[in-house]
């Protein structure tokens, strides 16, 4: 499994994706999950889903991770080729300054470019310490002139993504843009892989969604379609194993997959989840009982499509689980592949375990 997952995590961080455009990377998942024999949709919004029946008497489950990416679109194109850009999603500002970034304006045409920095040697006092906004800073695609950039086929509303890249570290670590959530639709892959050759087990939706980094919009709409009686999402967990973060948890990259016991975003939405007790137990059972490290997470700043998929309909029955990851919204965000197969492992057997007498009652 985990050389499937590498080989899915840096087909997929190739792949451009930023929010509201993430074609390339549903029609990447559509041919794999076709290649293992699933057949998938795709709804009006962009939401891949692909859907496992089972045994109706027990509650059906959805199973989501996010296609899309942070990034950048087109606000402005100066006469002299230098491109102005407006902020998708948390773009982490202060690592935005000499990166080398794509411009996204079809496969085959898309164009390079770097976020400029100035000239440390012509850097005033005043400058050296200060981090520009991202409306502030300027991208060079080397063209000279913005007729020149127009034709390359750059307009304003072009996306814009920190270049696609994989590096692989010691120890069987992943780093680059997009492992978040990449990585979690490699999980959803090798999952898909799992159900397709099981026996019994709950209905069991899948699904990749879209614009999660934009404002949380995908999922919603999917769940709003599926209606399903239990929620998990697969995301980033933030780890705290360096010395920045060290005050912020207890999460090991290496250590095994996590799972959130309260995230609120703080600021802002003010949203958040504190997930079902009876789904709690359900996946700190199966870890015991299968020999897999399960990390917990308790994080205010943290922000997921669960927060508005827990509140369709009648209520949906929620958890977050996920891998932990450095770096989180950067050019060099890094995950570990042992935690993601721990991840794939244990969520296929928690859904082995959901049958007609799982209760969802509260009280």
């Amino acid at each position: 499994m985990r050389e499937g997952l590498r080989d899915d995590l840096k087909a997929l961080m190739l792949t451009p994706g930023l929010s509201g455009h993430e074609e390339r990377v549903a029609a990447l998942i559509r041919a794999k999950l076709g290649e293992a024999g699933v057949e998938s949709r795709v709804d009006r919004l962009g939401n891949v889903v692909a859907t496992f029946a089972g045994d109706e008497a027990a509650p059906s489950v959805m199973v989501f991770a996010h296609m899309d990416q942070i990034g950048f679109f087109v606000r402005r194109i100066e006469t002299d080729g230098l491109i102005r850009v407006e902020r998708m999603g948390g773009v982490s500002e202060r690592a935005m300054a000499a990166q080398p970034v794509l411009l996204c304006v079809g496969e085959g045409r898309d164009v390079p470019g770097i976020v400029m920095n100035k000239a440390h040697h012509a850097t005033g006092p005043e400058e050296k310490y200060r981090v520009l906004t991202a409306p502030e800073i300027l991208i060079d695609t080397g063209h000279g002139s913005k007729a020149a950039v127009e034709e390359a086929g750059v307009r304003i509303g072009t996306p814009v993504i920190y270049r696609p890249s994989v590096m692989e570290l010691a120890g069987d670590r992943i780093a680059g843009p997009s492992v978040d959530d990449r990585a979690g639709c490699a999980a959803l892959l090798a999952l898909a892989r799992l159900l397709a050759a099981r026996a019994s087990g709950p209905t069991t939706h899948l699904v990749f969604s879209v614009q999660e980094e934009f404002n949380l919009r995908g999922a919603v709409v999917a769940a709003q379609a599926l209606r399903p009686d239990i929620a998990i999402q697969i995301d980033l967990m933030l780890a705290s194993d360096t010395p920045d973060m060290v005050d912020r948890g207890e999460m090991r990259l290496g250590a095994g997959p996590g799972m959130s016991l309260y995230s609120f975003h703080g600021r802002g939405t003010l949203n958040g989840v504190i997930p079902h007790p009876a789904l709690v137990r359900l996946f700190e059972e199966t870890a015991e009982a299968e020999g897999i490290g399960l990390q917990r997470s308790a994080q205010v700043g943290v922000l997921t499509d669960l927060s508005y998929v827990q509140i369709v309909g009648e209520g949906v029955a929620s958890l977050d689980i996920g891998f932990p990851m450095r770096h989180s919204h950067s050019a060099v965000e890094c995950c570990d592949l042992g935690d993601l197969e721990g991840l794939v492992r244990l969520t296929a057997s928690a859904l082995a375990r959901i049958g007609p007498g799982f209760r969802l009652e509260r009280g």
